[in-house]
């Protein structure tokens, strides 16, 4: 057990890696300055380029003695139409246009879309939009050759432009070969959680669990309205939730986001499930070296809404400023974690559930942490189930995690407050109480005469087995190791 660096914030931050932040000494600052998730965007760069930002951070973890969690976000299917002559064309306001699978270049009336699976599916009175939303068609007649369209919002159409689907569930496999091969390739790398793109229904999750068999927690990206309106099916069978506001804002009407986000957040809240607030969270500082009121604003309140964590994407994948935003972020999560009002709201939200003796433990370890001034709850697991419990009650109380399995901590540092460390086996409670006063010392949580919770499962060894909670003084006589 070594030392390490403690955040001083329970949020958790994700950074996109990419071009702006592909070597070791700008991956390091990052990390430094607050990065606590990484996320290898498997839409950019080739496996060797990957594989590459791996080893740095596998090697960063070593260097600091810290686990360090790694997200791989597979791409998933992309539609897009075809080309043009003279590569675009202008679309008007009120005219008719249509989509076709003939495969020759499109003009002013007609262009390729080659997925069969938008014309089986589309039919009179579904939106299409074009390129993020820009363009805007409504669909007067469908057949599985040719959809007619009117125009609702014009403008320039061109090569390979983006098409969404919004009122319709297509019938697309979860997995394109694409993101099958990266799957296995970041699987045997070893990464800690894998981001499964426009997820429509609970099969998809499902589908990617059984080729996943363990090796990595699934994070169900939701920016889909289908998706929304399944949504208690999908955080059912998913791991971890990510609200990725671009693409449901190009779906929905963007003032529709909001109040989904609020609502996904609370969900995976009260069902222990990490949620990741994602998309143009800091996205003026791409360029600019300091955020705009809003994009600060934006990040305070996802935090007080108790989000495990808040994510950049472009900023520090293709921004200027990497460690600065990060820094930024890291920043606003400290002083919106010194309002009083973010505990209040935290405690007014909580609805946990006490079924069950694992439930029962850890949310008495918050209620006597929050009424005794505990400095820390210390809480050994194996699987990870005490310490995700722990997470779910938002204590005030900083949470290490102790566990033997450096996967199990790499995954648990994307859960909201969780200190993670990789500590020796045990197979007494006493051994694990003097781990966890030599931990609280060790990493600064507490000193002197403070109190400490430390809760565990007897039978050692055993998952789902938490039914221990001690009051431990650091004035006991614990200094044998």
């Amino acid at each position: 057990m070594d030392k390490q660096l403690h955040r001083n914030r329970k949020v958790k931050i994700v950074a996109t890696l990419g071009p702006a932040s592909d070597t070791k000494s700008e991956i390091k600052k990052m990390f430094l300055a607050g990065a606590d998730i990484f996320r290898l965007n498997m839409s950019h760069g080739d496996h060797l380029a990957v594989e590459n930002r791996h080893t740095i951070l596998r090697n960063l973890e070593k260097e600091f003695s810290r686990p360090i969690c790694i997200l791989a976000d597979l791409q998933g299917p992309k539609l897009r139409c075809g080309d043009f002559e003279g590569t675009k064309s202008t679309l008007e306001d009120g005219q008719k246009f249509c989509f076709d699978l003939i495969e020759r270049q499109g003009d002013k009336e007609r262009v390729c879309l080659p997925h069969p699976q938008i014309f089986q599916s589309v039919k009179k009175g579904d939106k299409l939009l074009i390129d993020d939303g820009k363009l805007s068609l409504e669909v007067i007649k469908a057949s599985e050759e040719k959809i007619e369209c009117t125009v609702l919002n014009g403008g320039i159409i061109s090569d390979k432009k983006g098409v969404n689907c919004p009122d319709s569930i297509l019938e697309l496999a979860s997995l394109t070969e694409k993101d099958k091969k990266d799957l296995e390739f970041v699987c045997k790398l070893g990464v800690d959680w894998i981001g499964l793109s426009f997820v429509q229904r609970t099969k998809d999750v499902h589908e990617v669990k059984k080729l996943l068999s363990g090796r990595a927690g699934i994070i169900a990206k939701i920016e889909k309205p289908s998706a929304v309106k399944v949504f208690d099916s999908i955080i059912e069978a998913s791991d971890g939730i990510m609200v990725a506001r671009g693409d449901l804002g190009v779906e929905l009407p963007i003032e529709a986001v909001p109040p989904i986000q609020k609502r996904l957040v609370m969900k995976s809240r009260q069902m222990g499930k990490p949620v990741i607030v994602a998309t143009q969270m800091m996205e003026s500082m791409i360029h600019s070296t300091t955020p705009t009121r809003a994009e600060v604003s934006d990040v305070a309140q996802a935090i007080y809404d108790g989000v495990d964590a808040v994510m950049l994407s472009a900023e520090t994948a293709i921004g200027a400023h990497p460690e600065k935003v990060i820094r930024a972020v890291d920043k606003i999560a400290i002083e919106t974690e010194k309002d009083p009002l973010y505990f209040q709201n935290l405690e007014t939200s909580r609805t946990s559930s006490k079924e069950g003796v694992s439930n029962a433990i850890t949310v008495a370890a918050r209620e006597v942490a929050d009424n005794i001034n505990v400095k820390v709850i210390c809480c050994f697991t194996h699987g990870g189930t005490t310490a995700e419990l722990a997470s779910r009650e938002r204590p005030r109380a900083p949470i290490i995690a102790l566990t033997p399995y450096v996967e199990t901590a790499r995954k648990l540092t994307l859960f909201w407050g969780l200190h993670c460390v990789v500590t020796t086996p045990v197979d007494r409670f006493k051994r694990a109480v003097m781990n966890a006063v030599k931990a609280a010392k060790l990493f600064d949580f507490a000193s002197g005469k403070d109190l400490i919770i430390v809760i565990a499962g007897v039978p050692f060894n055993t998952p789902g087995s938490t039914n221990i909670l001690r009051v431990v003084s650091l004035e006991e006589n614990f200094d044998d190791f």
